[in-house]
């Protein structure tokens, strides 16, 4: 198979935004606070309609983004809390995440599930919903280009949300073909 050069371009650009956010700090834990209202006060019905739901986001603090991702999930109601951890790739695995569904960032929600990478809003909101019992969280794998925060124009490239399952497997939870059906 031989890549055309515009393929060629958009794979190096994935590339370098995958090295560019997946830099590690060696600095410790700092927290800003993104909203008003703290984990520990989220309910199970927290993802109805209008609620504001307070999450965590671990990130590196050189991730650009990562930063974008954060404006679009407070632009969609979250309260987010962003930290910067000295070991991302430690978070994320005890947080159960296999290599193979990672990101740049990882939200973690009041009730400990997980949305690893550049996850619409609408979809952890529809998770949180309804959280099937045996989840772990979403991820969206990689970066897709024109996903939240991965805005690049008016590019995009099809990706799924995957199901992440305790036992490690995961499903498809949903497909986004479009551009405007991440925001519905």
């Amino acid at each position: 198979m031989s890549i055309r050069p515009s393929m060629y371009s958009l794979v190096l650009i994935s590339l370098l935004s995958v090295m560019a956010c997946s830099e590690q700090s060696s600095e410790p834990v700092i927290a800003q606070q993104g909203g008003s209202e703290s984990p520990a006060g989220v309910t199970n019905n927290v993802a109805q309609a209008g609620a504001n739901i307070a999450m965590d986001i671990y990130k590196s603090p050189t991730c650009g983004c990562c930063g974008k991702w954060v404006e679009h999930g407070e632009q969609q109601g979250f309260s987010l809390t962003t930290h910067h951890p000295a070991d991302l790739n430690k978070l994320k695995a005890e947080h159960g995440i296999a290599p193979e569904y990672q990101s740049c960032h990882t939200i973690v929600s009041a009730e400990g599930f997980v949305f690893e990478g550049h996850i619409p809003a609408r979809y952890i909101r529809e998770f949180l919903m309804a959280p099937p019992a045996d989840a772990r969280g979403l991820a969206v794998p990689g970066m897709p280009v024109g996903s939240p925060g991965m805005e690049m124009g008016d590019r995009f490239m099809p990706y799924q949300v995957l199901l992440l399952k305790r036992d490690g497997s995961a499903e498809v939870f949903a497909e986004v073909s479009t551009s405007t059906q991440q925001y519905r």
